[in-house]
Parts: structure tokens; sequence; C-alpha cells
């Protein structure tokens, strides 16, 4: 089989779960024999053309997974929607090219609105069946309020790219329910396809000493709490931040680590500075993979505290690192975790329940420990990035069968 997938996101253009998502599952689609052929931004570096080999690492020679990247637009403040749809039509052409060069293709498959405008009209010209992943919308980031005519742009690219989709995969139940709520797609047009992870990304630094790193972060009495992810409202850093306040009234040796970026990043930093917390608070900024995996490895408890989370895939990051969980019991996230089975969940936007959680971790380390095991186990059963290819690729063969089954009018 071979596909044509577009997504906005792929490493080094990477900014959240979307571009994790994308790096993991296009090699495990390669393992299982899917020709994959991805268009990209290429904004951020990157070669124009590059073949992946079913490790995920460059290939000098043949590979299945061919990476092509399109001539960048900016895309920043009040014209990021006219931008992106500039950013489209370079990655449209882009397509046309590869569709000549190495096609024909048996579906298109798109990852969210922002390559919606490229997929719909690549879809129409090749008569192709399209096949989109939503992995957020513009209704949840905004908590129902499009109140700008930005937000209801997009919200309206969603609708029609959902609505010009053969099919539509949503990453947890609470995202599908959404989908139906804000797009109005079908019911019987989704599919739910959970996020992944790779645990032998973790399992690699076994026995590896990596007391020189931590000092780097923390002291060495300094118990770490640690967040990944970017730094916007919806994923609740400032409820962490005054958390910490709270946190360090009883347990003063406490480091919390946030790494990532975003456009909260400047106003949480100063909030720690006015509690007084400034301290015992580092922030980062963007960390390579490398350096990410390490600190999960090292710290003591990792604390999501979403406002809004379609799944939480730096949740199971977490729990393949053998890291106990705390986190909001909102959006996906509810669907991966089980207070006291496999984590901690809290009141979202509550710093006091928040606190409790990372606390009573901190405290009660057997506890902890036996939490963290249990959510290895269940990483490695039910969200091998393996097991998700296999159920795209099932995905993939209901649409062609009917796609081959339908005049195209």
């Amino acid at each position: 089989m071979k596909v044509l997938m577009l997504s906005w996101e792929y490493p080094p253009h990477s900014v959240g779960g979307l571009g994790k998502h994308v790096l993991e599952l296009v090699p495990a689609l390669a393992r299982l024999g899917v020709d994959v052929h991805l268009i990209t931004h290429g904004g951020s570096g990157g070669a124009i053309h590059e073949v992946i080999g079913e490790n995920g690492e460059q290939s000098p020679g043949e590979g299945r997974v061919h990476i092509h990247r399109a001539a960048s637009v900016a895309t920043t403040g009040s014209d990021f929607f006219p931008s992106a749809r500039q950013m489209n039509e370079s990655i449209e052409s882009v397509g046309h090219k590869v569709w000549d060069e190495y096609g024909p293709f048996d579906l298109i498959h798109a990852h969210d609105w922002l390559v919606g405008f490229a997929a719909v009209s690549l879809k129409h010209q090749h008569r192709s069946a399209l096949l989109t992943t939503i992995h957020a919308t513009e209704y949840g980031r905004c908590r129902g309020a499009l109140g700008n005519e930005m937000s209801r742009a997009i919200n309206h690219t969603e609708w029609w790219l959902t609505y010009e989709s053969w099919r539509v995969i949503c990453c947890s139940q609470y995202m599908a329910d959404e989908v139906k709520l804000a797009l109005k797609t079908p019911s019987d047009k989704l599919d739910v396809i959970p996020n992944g992870v790779d645990p032998a990304r973790f399992d690699v630094l076994t026995g590896e000493d990596l007391s020189d790193f931590r000092a780097s972060f923390a002291g060495p009495n300094q118990e770490i709490v640690f967040y990944v992810g970017r730094v916007v409202y919806e994923k609740g850093v400032q409820v962490l931040v005054q958390a910490m306040a709270r946190i360090l009234a009883q347990r003063p040796g406490i480091k919390l680590v946030v790494a990532g970026t975003g456009d909260s990043l400047n106003a949480v930093r100063q909030l720690a500075i006015d509690l007084g917390i400034g301290d015992h608070c580092y922030f980062t900024g963007f960390i390579p993979d490398g350096v990410r995996d390490r600190l999960f490895r090292v710290s003591n408890v990792a604390a999501f505290p979403s406002l809004y989370e379609p799944f939480g895939i730096v949740a199971l990051e977490a729990m393949a690192a053998h890291l106990p969980v705390v986190a909001s019991a909102v959006g996906g996230l509810r669907e991966v975790l089980r207070h006291a089975e496999n984590s901690i969940t809290v009141y979202p936007n509550d710093a006091n329940s928040l606190a409790w959680g990372i606390l009573h971790t901190l405290n009660e380390p057997e506890w902890a420990k036996q939490r963290a095991d249990n959510a290895y186990r269940m990483v490695v059963d039910e969200y091998g990035w393996d097991r998700i290819a296999r159920l795209t690729l099932d995905e993939y063969a209901r649409v062609v069968d009917e796609r081959l089954g339908t005049t195209w009018d």
C-alpha cells in the first residue's frame, strides 16, 4: 500500500504531540509494509527530500518512507491563518510533484486542519480517498468560545476538512465526542486510534550514570517535579507554579523543572518570581529529545496539570520511563489514567488538589513505584506503536476497499 501523508509538524519542525505522533507512526507503518511519502513544513530546516528506514533513522539507500519538505512561509501573529493557506499552496505544489513521480497513491492521510487546504485539493484533483486525523480542535482549545475571526476561520476549516474526509480518526473517545459536537461529524464516520509511545527510548538508559546530568538541573538533595510540553494556558503550567508554592511549605527540598516553550512562558516565569519561588523553578525552554528522555529518568514525579487535553502523549512517555504521574482528570487523559492504579489524578485548575497529588506521590514512594510499574505494563500492552500502526493500517484497508467500490462523480 502507498500512502501520501500531509503533516504541518515533523522534526525538526515540531511543536507538540502531533509531531511526535507522526514521527513514530510513519516508521511503524513502514515495518508493516506501507510505503509512505510525507509532505511537511520546511520552516525549521531539514533536507528537502530524505529517506527514512523502518527504524526511523535516515537511510542512505532505499526505504519505504520519504520525507518531502515544502518551502516555508512565515506563520506568526495575526497573519497566521492566511499565511497557513499560503503554506498549503506550497505543500500542494510538492504534493502534485510527488504524485507524478512516485504515485499513484492508494489514499491521502492528513493530520489536522493546518494541511487541510492542500489535502482537499489533492483529493479532488487526483480523485483519491482522504483520511484525516484530528488531534485537537479550535473549539476545545478555546473552551467553546470562538470569539475572534481567526478562531472561527479555523473552526470552519476543521468542519470542511472532516466533511471532505472519507473517514476521521481521533486519538481518544473524548476527542471523537468533541469532533461530533464542534464539527458536526457523524458518529459512523469516526474511529478512535490512540497515540502511542516507544518504551525502548527509555529502556536503553537503564544502567547509565545520569548523576552528572541530574546535577545540571537540581541539587543532590532536591527532588525534581518535571513538566514537559507547550507552555500555554490550556496546559495549566500556571496552576503547577501555584501548587509549588504550597508544596515548598511542606517539602522545601523540591525543584520544579519546566521544559518547553509557548506564549505563556514569560507569564509563568514571572508568576514564580512573584510567589517568591523563582529559585526553585527552572524553565529550560526547548530541549532536545535526548535531554527530555533523561529528565524523565532522573525526576521524582511528572506533573501534567492540563485544563484541556485531547490525549496527553507526554503522560504515556512518563509512564514508559517508569516515572510516577500526577495529572488533571480531563479530556483524553481520563481514558489513560486510572487513579491510584497507574497514576494520581487531580481536579483541573485546582492548585491545592495538584499540590496534594504531588505531595502524596513524594511522601509514599513505595505506592508511587507500584503505580509506575502498573503504568509501564499498560503502556507496553496497549500503547506500543506497532499496535497503533496495525490499527491505522486496518483503517487504510477499509478506506481503500470502500473507495474501490465507489464511482467518483
